[in-house]
């Protein structure tokens, strides 16, 4: 069996591990990335780079490149309720410097960023090598067991991170505990072409007992339906005609585009899952993205916490890992640092998700509430939701690099205020959509 010896593996070669990747190769740690495809062509997959995340591109100097790879702007958000349109995020009075979502093709976005890493010496990509399992000493875990199309390899590591989604082979191989918050929700996902006058920004569509999100990728549109969590085989049973019906009742301007759906193979379903650790690390061993806590796609949120919690755990570990000193206190501060932003978003998706269960029980023409339309209007709370949308609770600065235009820490007590301004728009929606 081949073995190979790292400071740091990485299993994983999504945003969480990429990104981490770069920054520790960027402070001079020896890592290996594994991703056990060939190439990071995935679709379907979350698309939405958020500002935080730009700001972090910024600080590390690529935000231009960057930029110069194909995508879309979002500058605000809206909702179709019937035949009602209300705004629901404003980014445009963010302090950073992008002021905007971009949507761009996950793989266009890890490979930049993993093109850009390669020019570290430090850093190693491995594509196809699949981590099968974990290396113990003791009570310590000391590296991976990869599967890739050479044979099963050994890698010794000092620290391994599991960066490998919400089915996370290294959490399970590791015993961690994984605590379940329930969903109400599937996402069927499926692309429909785009027109001219066609709505610019992400848009959702509510009505007839379903909600449709359509994301503007230029000539079309990355569409998610939302349906009751299991429904999938049901709808199957019905035909795809009248899949296609529920489609254009409530999008009724897609028109004969609905007849673009001709295979339920260009459907791919999403089950929605909400959960994280108990405890997100072991000796010798970390997890965080998806592998630590598994996101709704409310609000396309997931790969910005995933990011946040790569810039954290470089700024934590990077200094202790190339002395190769990494205890397991250090991994704890990781957590401390990333539980409380995670908490507070599921918190608020797990809320926002109510709302769906009512919408499940109706059947005809929705119209919006009173007191939605009326909340719509209240001064600031689109700029707050572009807050909440854009940057999150607790966003990160990478440490030594250069500044840009939010130097502004955001204090505790200013993530608090948000985020429960987000749930309690989000429990008055419940609340005005219940009647």
């Amino acid at each position: 069996m081949q073995s190979l010896q790292t400071t740091c593996c990485i299993v994983g070669g999504g945003p969480a591990g990429v990104m981490l990747g770069y920054l520790l190769a960027r402070r001079g740690v020896d890592v290996i990335v594994l991703e056990k495809h060939g190439d990071f062509f995935r679709d379907f997959r979350g698309d939405t780079v958020h500002p935080a995340t730009l700001q972090v591109l910024d600080e590390l100097g690529l935000l231009e490149d960057f930029l110069q790879v194909a995508h879309q702007k979002v500058r605000s958000a809206g909702l179709r309720i019937g035949d009602y349109v209300l705004q629901v995020a404003d980014l445009s009075h963010l302090p950073t410097r992008c002021k905007f979502v971009a949507l761009m093709p996950q793989w266009d976005f890890l490979n930049f960023l993993s093109e850009r890493a390669r020019r570290f010496p430090r850093f190693d990509l491995r594509m196809r090598y699949e981590g099968v399992g974990l290396l113990r000493s003791g009570q310590s875990i000391t590296g991976v067991e990869a599967k890739t199309p050479d044979g099963p390899v050994e890698i010794r590591a000092d620290l391994v991170v599991g960066c490998d989604g919400r089915h996370s082979t290294v959490r399970e191989a590791a015993g961690l505990e994984v605590q379940e918050f329930g969903v109400p929700i599937d996402v069927l996902w499926f692309r429909i072409s785009r027109h001219d006058g066609d709505p610019e920004d992400v848009l959702g569509n509510a009505n007839y007992g379903r909600a449709l999100i359509l994301i503007n990728r230029g000539e079309y549109f990355q569409a998610g339906l939302i349906v009751p969590k299991g429904s999938f085989v049901e709808l199957k049973q019905r035909g795809l005609a009248a899949f296609r019906q529920l489609v254009l009742r409530i999008a009724p301007y897609l028109g004969d585009r609905v007849n673009e759906l001709q295979d339920w193979e260009q459907i791919k379903l999403l089950t929605v899952q909400i959960n994280r650790l108990r405890q997100w690390y072991r000796p010798g061993l970390l997890c965080i993205g998806d592998a630590a806590h598994a996101m709704s796609p409310a609000g396309g949120v997931g790969i910005n916490l995933a990011i946040q919690d790569a810039v954290a755990t470089a700024n934590i570990l990077g200094e202790t890992l190339r002395e190769g000193n990494v205890t397991e206190a250090l991994l704890a501060r990781v957590q401390q640092r990333r539980e409380f932003p995670t908490r507070v978003t599921q918190f608020a998706q797990v809320n926002a998700h109510k709302a769906f269960e009512h919408l499940f029980r109706t059947s005809g023409p929705l119209k919006a509430p009173w007191q939605l339309r009326a909340i719509s209007h209240v001064p600031g709370v689109q700029r707050l939701m572009g807050h909440v949308v854009g940057i999150g609770v607790r966003p990160e600065h990478v440490a030594g690099a250069r500044k840009g235009a939010w130097d502004r820490p955001w204090s505790l007590r200013k993530a608090a205020v948000h985020a429960g301004a987000a749930v309690g728009a989000a429990v008055a929606t419940v609340r005005a959509l219940r009647g």
